[in-house]
């Protein structure tokens, strides 16, 4: 098991270059904004709209599929079983489910009689296009309101999880920090350290991969003892994976004394010391055509994104 190639999650990929890693940071972080925020208040029909759009974007920036085909599939799969199980979980209404129509399938409708003026009661049919239960098979049930919970909960963890991924999969950290460093420059004015966030954000950023490699290494060193579970039973596997646990901390804490240590050496001894410019951002052509795009964007959301 390889976790760093299997499921490259908060990895950057630094082959090929696509079109997606020539646009500019402060452009790609505007366009994740913009996914995590369309999504409030939206219908179904955008919500759905915004899953096909992330999947639609992947095939066309032309990313290697050995990239994206587990992961998305893996975190589609998720997004599947939590709309079915959402779906047939009772929609918390509490009430008991009954037919708006007699079971005649007529309705009395007062008529007024002509000669007597005297109301009289006659049956006509009525329509039965609109029912609130649309699956019910035994105790399954799947409601309109629960129907409408499932898909807000699927689309909502499918959206948050492979938008974050995509734009840290197409942008190397440096890149990120700088944009946001960028962006937020005018709270350089309200005293708000953006320096010291911006150098933290990068830190954390190159800690992902170091995170993944330690479990990794310790999954494998756990794997080559050829355990044998069942004689452990429940107490012992539990005290196994915690002496897991406790080793990948004390690895994690040693990993970062020791880049403590090397940004030291290296005289970074504050964060406006010994600063480097890892980018020059500059908006070119294809970044104003993204802007321009995202601008369409959020017109279609405002047109047919609102909840009725």
């Amino acid at each position: 098991m390889d976790l760093l190639k299997s499921l490259p999650i908060g990895l950057y990929l630094e082959e090929p270059q696509t079109w997606l890693h020539k646009l500019d940071p402060r452009v790609k972080f505007v366009w994740l904004m913009s996914f995590l925020t369309t999504y409030l208040f939206a219908n179904s029909l955008w919500r759905v709209l915004l899953v096909v759009l992330l999947i639609i974007l992947t095939l066309f920036a032309w990313i290697p599929r050995r990239v994206w085909q587990q992961q998305m599939g893996w975190l589609l799969m998720l997004c599947f079983f939590v709309l079915i199980v959402a779906a047939i979980t009772p929609d918390g209404t509490g009430i008991d489910y009954q037919s708006r129509l007699p079971a005649s399938e007529q309705v009395l409708k007062p008529q007024v009689s002509g000669s007597t003026g005297v109301s009289v009661v006659a049956p006509v049919f009525a329509s039965k296009g609109y029912s609130y239960i649309l699956f019910k098979v035994g105790s399954v049930t799947v409601t309109r309101r629960s129907w409408d919970l499932a898909l807000r909960f699927s689309t909502i963890l499918f959206t948050v999880i492979y938008s974050t991924n995509l734009y840290l999969l197409t942008t190397a950290p440096e890149e990120i920090t700088a944009g946001i460093e960028n962006l937020m420059q005018p709270l350089r004015k309200l005293k708000i350290p953006v320096t010291e966030i911006t150098l933290t954000l990068t830190l954390s950023l190159r800690f992902i991969p170091l995170v993944l490699e330690e479990i990794q290494n310790l999954i494998r060193s756990v794997m080559t003892r050829a355990i044998n579970w069942k004689k452990l039973g429940v107490k012992g596997a539990i005290k196994v994976w915690m002496l897991v646990a406790e080793r990948l901390l004390q690895n994690l804490l040693l990993r970062a004394e020791q880049m403590a240590n090397a940004m030291i050496v290296r005289g970074f001894t504050s964060p406006n010391q010994h600063r480097v410019q890892w980018h020059d951002l500059r908006l070119k052509t294809h970044d104003w055509f993204a802007i321009a795009i995202l601008a369409l964007l959020w017109g279609a959301r405002f047109v047919i994104g609102n909840e009725v």
